[in-house]
């Protein structure tokens, strides 16, 4: 028989944040589908695009929240369907950079044609200062996070 003990607000809000961001990028994912790359596929276009130069392997693979070698399997994708190319670093020659190609652009700009209102939809209607101050939280769970790592 399971309790049915209330949980603090402490693990509510837990639960809540993972839930909620795990279900956020299914449904935006949903409506990406026509785009035929998938999740990991366009958030990797989307972090190479926002970054505004060339990235490391090694960097997207953090930024994505997955393993090089996970990232390297998923960029030799992308780069055979056409949306990223890797060359050489010219600092070191070992390190690969990664850049969005003109059609690796053009998939971006449908994630953002896409993205911007189903956020707006999904925040539309919500108390602007509750918004604010939730930003706040988030990006300060962020920061304390990547002090951990």
């Amino acid at each position: 028989m399971m309790s049915s003990l209330p949980e603090s607000f402490e693990e509510r809000f837990s639960a809540a944040l993972h839930t909620s961001a795990r279900l956020w990028r299914l449904a935006l994912d949903k409506r990406l589908k026509h785009l035929g790359i998938g999740q990991s596929g366009w958030m990797t276009i989307a972090m190479i695009a926002k970054s505004g130069e060339p990235m490391s392997q090694r960097a997207l693979a953090d930024l994505v929240g997955v393993e090089g070698p996970s990232m390297v399997s998923m960029l030799d994708r992308l780069e055979r369907d056409g949306f990223v190319a890797r060359a050489p670093s010219p600092l070191d020659r070992r390190v690969k950079l990664v850049h969005l190609t003109d059609t690796g652009k053009t998939v971006y700009a449908e994630v953002v044609g896409e993205a911007a209102p189903f956020r707006a939809d999904l925040l539309a209607g919500l108390d602007p200062q509750a918004l604010s101050t939730a930003t706040i939280l988030l990006e300060t769970l962020k920061k304390r996070l990547e002090d951990t790592l």
